[in-house]
């Protein structure tokens, strides 16, 4: 094309994939328009996307130098997924172009769930459920439109002979289908609307009709557009035809053999007349099937398309080309691959590079494009599927202080003014539970500017105070346990007082709303915590958007939503908006995904995921229509995505320098590489070339010297940190794991809570001798126990664990106790004390703690009790030493430590609401050495044996020298609190064991 001379036929050129699209079209472009000073000026470019758009400028650029240069108008006519819209450029095109106004998205979207809320299969769906099943019918919907299928053809006698023939699954889905799409387009000619798909059909059929009757004065040329739509095939055709017109394809492959061309299938044009367009045989996988597919329904041979002799600036061998073509054969054809000459396959500037994992992949793509931007005017394109991985990619230049920014975007949720949006929803759905409630108030555009760094201290408090089980629902619940705590964190209570004014219309509806009502209060809930600053980002701006057209849709629809569903409904809708940054990254570096790809070139393309299910994705059937439906109405299959997913890649490999980059294993486990790459190291064999050095300098990246074998603590604080109290419930890891003794007595640590935490030992046990109290409190009287241990239940906590499954063997084992007790009181038993604390000194040391309770009995010696949630410690543990909180509490009662209380211990109880071997709940045991019991301590010596293993204790470790060893009795049962501080796993096992005391 570089001179103007007419042609007959169809003008229709490809631009082979070593040449570079972009540049080798406006290297032949500009020579061609450019013969007076306004030629490029009068020349209208028809491109597929605006990205292509944005890539062709950039051409122009790099072309032009350092002249001046009139670029020429574009316009957008459609690409395969319809993320761009055709617009108002298509409109002034001329008279006659009497095309209904397209419906609003959103609108049609939520109507459609409001008519699936009536259908018997879907009327017990959530919102959110109807909605995703509404996306299924809106995509299916767009696919017919987008292939020129009218609905009345899903009651040709063939479609319904196909779907007869089906599981009744699919007979229902295809009839809800056709009841939807039938009630949606009568509705549409009520309101004088046509969906966005058919009205840009016909408003390329205008513009196909207007050139085709009046041949604009001004040439036309289609470049770039590989939609096989009909509408698309009808206008580039009709450009083709034009006097100064043109259609310019990308990487139609115009040497391979006509065998190989014709083996690719029907590919539009059935064998035989009325048959299904796209037959079974047909290898829609291949990349070259879709640019068949066009050509098919252009009415264009191949044998009329011209090389395009231009090239770019980043053009490869042309024995590239070859190789390509040679590579993507169809199964049968490809054994020619044992016999092809060196010359046909040769990839010389390719090679693979394969990792460990996708951090690995990620840091190695980041040294390469390191390594490529430190050269002068080297380019540098990043192209994956697999956002996450660009994201780790970015993330690893910033160490660079290189600027990348992913052209393909980030989903609204991924972004901070979107999770703040959801975040609200998770408040509101959840009645403001802990978990959701300090992410919220924690998030980075909460209360932004002067005052953030005193809002997230009090933030930090309240975190303090929610730890554990749940509170009770709703923000009264947490003004309580925020109440509790405000002697603790003083002026807590009256912050906590602002925020729940900021939160409280969240929690004003206990049932469904309108939807429009919903994001309406989300939006002044957002607004409220962040002020103007929520819409002043990229981000902000697209949910601004949003929730704009969400709101203007949902005033339409009689749509209610559960505040319940609202999270997940949101997220679905929002998954659909890609954030896409401004200008401002690295200029010789772009990272796309696979539709941003199209048309760009660079000196250096990393393709990166080239994994089976992420390039090429995995083929995601129709969840309504049947493949043999597909097949009868002319709608290609899923497969036919893989085809090109094929091209993009057959389209990078044209660079002059291409790695393709894999991990062995995601995240799921090990990964299988992609088909495309299996099928360049079958082609090439030995003579493929791998990237090892990149792979070597990141693990290098991260390869720190081994440090040296971590001991096992034996802290030796000096003898006045040594000399602290000792809690009867302390003795036991004083003794077995002294090291967990020393962080919590002496260095004052405390393992916080997680988090709305499932009721853990400690907080039951709490929860019992809290209830336990308040009975004896209030007299103990029979029959009072289980209301009322049901009302502090209720009160202490919400958490499912709790209420269904461990409060009901609670009430059993309560029930138990005041049963028992009841008997022992008929038998001259009597409650001395409970919940009482108390305390004796031994040796100069303090010994402290709280009896559970302790009774006395008809002889006037004592019981010592101890409450237990669980099965208690064994006899042998107690006879060993590590289990004395029983005699501990005894030595304190004998020695007039506890108020009210006098005499001699001689039974040491414990009472347990665990089962019993008759499988009921309660029971009660003594660790006593009697009867046939074979382990215990003997009645009479059990004070003694106490006060020896507690004076032992005090000798060594608080009056004494020996070290704090950690888990010095490794066989010992015990907390786990302390192991991370300790850092067990460091140590345990590789030196010597722990002795026992």
């Amino acid at each position: 094309m570089s001179d103007r001379t007419p042609r007959t036929g169809p003008k229709v050129w490809s631009i082979a994939a070593h040449r570079g699209f972009a540049d080798a079209l406006v290297a032949g472009l500009i020579p061609r328009y450019r013969e007076d000073g306004f030629g490029l000026a009068r020349l209208l470019l028809l491109l597929p996307s605006r990205r292509a758009m944005r890539t062709v400028t950039e051409a122009f650029v790099r072309a032009s130098g350092e002249g001046g240069l009139l670029l020429p108008r574009m316009a957008v006519v459609g690409d395969l997924d319809l993320d761009e819209t055709l617009g108002p450029l298509l409109d002034p095109l001329g008279p006659g172009a009497t095309v209904p106004p397209a419906s609003d998205p959103v609108f049609r979207l939520l109507r459609i769930a409001e008519m699936l809320r009536a259908e018997p299969e879907t009327g017990n769906l959530g919102e959110a459920g109807l909605l995703r099943q509404a996306r299924s019918i809106v995509r299916s919907m767009d696919r017919m439109a987008v292939e020129d299928v009218a609905p009345e053809k899903l009651l040709d006698e063939a479609v319904i002979g196909a779907v007869g023939d089906l599981s009744q699954h699919w007979t229902d889905s295809t009839r809800l289908f056709a009841k939807v799409l039938f009630r949606w387009r009568a509705e549409q000619e009520v309101r004088g609307e046509i969906d966005a798909p058919e009205r840009r059909n016909r408003l390329l059929d205008h513009a196909a009709r207007a050139w085709r009757d009046h041949p604009p004065a001004h040439p036309v040329i289609a470049a770039g557009v590989t939609s096989a739509a009909p509408a698309i095939a009808r206008l580039l055709r009709t450009v083709a035809d034009l006097p100064d017109g043109g259609v310019i394809l990308p990487d139609l492959d115009l040497a391979l053999e006509e065998p190989v061309w014709d083996a690719l299938g029907a590919a539009g044009m059935p064998e035989e007349p009325g048959g299904p367009p796209f037959a079974r045989g047909d290898v829609v996988t291949h990349p070259q099937y879709h640019l068949k597919l066009l050509l098919n329904r252009m009415g264009v041979a191949r044998g009329e398309v011209q090389p395009w002799h231009r090239a770019g600036l980043a053009a490869a061998p042309p024995e590239r080309s070859r190789a390509i073509s040679n590579l993507f054969l169809p199964p049968e054809a490809s054994t020619v691959w044992v016999s092809l000459p060196p010359e046909r396959r040769r990839l010389s500037g390719v090679r693979t590079m394969e990792t460990a994992h996708p951090e690995e992949e990620a840091q190695a793509v980041a040294v390469l494009i390191r390594q490529a931007l430190a050269e002068p005017e080297r380019r540098v394109a990043l192209v994956t599927p697999d956002r996450a991985l660009a994201v780790r990619v970015v993330a690893h230049l910033a160490r660079w202080n290189i600027a990348a920014d992913d052209s393909a975007g980030r989903p609204l949720p991924q972004t901070p003014a979107g999770r703040l949006f959801l975040q609200i929803a998770e408040v509101m759905a959840e009645r403001a539970a802990p978990v959701p409630l300090l992410a919220l108030l924690a998030h980075p555009l909460v209360m932004a500017g002067e005052g953030r760094a005193a809002w997230l201290e009090r933030v930090r408090q309240l975190d303090l105070v929610l730890r554990g089980p749940r509170p009770g629902p709703g923000l009264e619940a947490v003004r309580a346990a925020v109440k509790e705590q405000d002697r603790r964190y003083p002026g807590l209570f009256d912050w906590w007082d602002e925020a729940e004014a900021l939160l409280a219309p969240l929690l004003l509806f206990d049932g469904a709303l309108p939807l429009g009502a919903a994001l309406a209060l989300l939006a002044e809930t957002a607004e409220a915590l962040c002020g103007e600053g929520i819409w002043a980002q990229p981000d902000g701006r697209s949910l601004s958007q949003f929730v704009q057209q969400w709101s203007d849709a949902a005033g339409e629809v009689v749509l209610e939503t559960d505040p319940a569903d609202l999270p997940v409904l949101l997220r679905d809708a929002l998954d659909e908006v890609a954030v896409r940054p401004p200008y401002g990254g690295h200029p010789r570096l772009a990272i796309y995904g696979l539709l941003e790809a199209r048309m760009s070139r660079a000196d250096l393309v990393i393709c990166a995921g080239l994994t089976e299910g992420t390039w090429p994705g995995a083929p995601a059937p129709d969840p309504l229509l049947a493949p043999p439906v597909l097949r009868m109405l002319g709608i290609p299959g899923a497969d036919f995505r893989i085809g090109l997913a094929a091209h993009d890649l057959a389209a990078a490999l044209g660079a002059p320098e291409v790695v393709l980059s894999h991990a062995q294993r995601d995240a799921t486990g090990p990964a299988i590489p992609s088909r495309f790459l299996m099928r360049i190291r079958a082609m090439l064999g030995k003579e493929l070339r791998h990237e090892h050095d990149a792979v070597r300098f990141a693990r290098a990246l991260d390869d720190a010297p081994p440090a040296p074998a971590y001991p096992r603590p034996e802290p030796m604080p000096s003898a006045e940190q040594r000399r602290v109290p000792i809690a009867v419930t302390a003795l036991d890891r004083l003794r077995g794991d002294p090291y967990q003794f020393y962080a919590s007595a002496i260095l004052g640590l405390r393992a916080l809570d997680p988090i709305d935490a499932d009721p853990t030992p400690a907080w039951r046990g709490t929860a019992v001798h809290a209830i336990l109290e308040a009975w004896h409190d209030a007299g103990a009287r029979p029959g009072e126990l289980i209301p009322l241990a049901e009302r502090a239940l209720a009160e202490m906590s919400a958490h499912p664990f709790m209420r269904g499954l461990w409060r009901p063997r609670l009430l059993a084992g309560l029930g138990w106790i005041e049963v028992e007790q009841e008997r022992l009181l008929g038998e001259g038993r009597e409650v001395l004390a409970w919940e009482e604390k108390g305390e004796i000194t031994v040796d100069g040391v303090r010994i402290h703690g709280r009896a559970d309770r302790i009774d006395q009995l008809p002889d006037g010696t004592l019981a010592v009790v101890d409450y237990k949630t669980g099965t208690p410690p064994s006899a042998r543990m107690v006879e060993e030493g590590f289990a004395l909180q029983l005699g501990l509490v005894g030595l304190i009662a004998q020695g007039g430590g506890i108020k009210g209380v006098s005499g001699k211990p001689t039974r040491f109880e414990y009472w347990s609401l665990a089962r019993n071997r008759e499988r009921d709940f309660g029971f009660m045991e003594e660790p006593v050495l009697e009867g046939r019991r074979k382990s215990g301590i003997p009645r009479e010596e059990f004070l003694d044996r106490t006060r020896d293993y507690l004076e032992e204790a005090i000798a060594r470790w608080i009056m004494g020298s020996d070290p704090f060893t950690a888990r010095l009795n490794p066989d010992l049962p015990g907390y786990s609190d302390y192991d991370q501080l300790m850092r067990l796993d460091e140590w345990q096992g590789r030196g010597r064991a722990g002795d026992r005391p």
